[in-house]
Formats: structure tokens, sequence, C-alpha cells
């Protein structure tokens, strides 16, 4: 079942990259590059599911788009890719409802971010997978 799935990060790459390939799963995706342009994305139409970085114009950025995202629509997952463990060792995790209660996300994936875990986590987070 294709989706509508609003991808957020400042690397351009990265971004273009994780489009090209859910487009070539049939997928309908909308992209930004900073938070303050996906939650105009969000107030236009809302989607199925977002991707979004975690630092991007402010270190917190992709936290509070999280919070922003919930407080509109708290059934749309969101699930949040980050580079901060590769760079400093700090774990983020939403696994358990107190981590995911303060963090917003429905899942964290590290970067690099491998397209197996990407589809596992899009099939665990969408009604009917993908």
């Amino acid at each position: 079942m294709a989706a509508d799935i609003l991808i957020v990060d400042d690397d351009l790459d990265f971004l273009n990259l994780l489009r090209t390939a859910l487009e070539a799963r049939g997928h309908r995706v909308r992209a930004a590059e900073s938070a303050r342009a996906a939650r105009e994305l969000v107030q236009a139409r809302r989607p199925d599911l977002v991707v979004a970085d975690l630092m991007m114009e402010e270190p917190d950025a992709g936290f509070s788009l999280c919070h922003y995202i919930k407080r509109q629509d708290p059934t749309i997952p969101v699930l949040l890719v980050t580079g901060v463990t590769a760079e400093t060792g700090l774990r983020f995790d939403a696994g358990t409802g107190e981590e995911r209660a303060w963090i917003q996300a429905d899942g964290v994936l590290d970067k690099p971010v491998r397209l197996e875990q990407l589809e596992a986590e899009l099939r665990r987070l969408l009604p009917g997978g993908i």
C-alpha cells in the first residue's frame, strides 16, 4: 500500500537517497530541509508517516518537530534518524513507553540507515505495512 511519507533532513544527499528509495517502492514522498518547513507541510496535508533527522537547524530540531507533530495529530507515526550515536556515543531509543513519552517518536534509527531497517519500521508503523 502506498503511503504519504514526509522526510525531513538538512542533509540533501540523505534526503534524496531516501526519497528515491521510497518512491521506487511506490510511496508518495514530500521532503523538507528543516523542521520549520516540515511544520508547514504537516499543516498543509497530513502525512501517513514522518521520517525526521534529530539535529537540523537547531540541535534539538527533531525532538521539537516530533512534539509539534504529536500535538497536531498523535496518530501520525514519527521515526527519528540520527548520527548522534556515532558522533557522541549517546544512544536514543523509543523502545519503552517512558522513552516515547519524552522523545515523542515512535522509533529511532541510527545513521547510516539501512533500507532493510527502514522497511521493517514502515511495516510496523503503517496500517497495511508497505
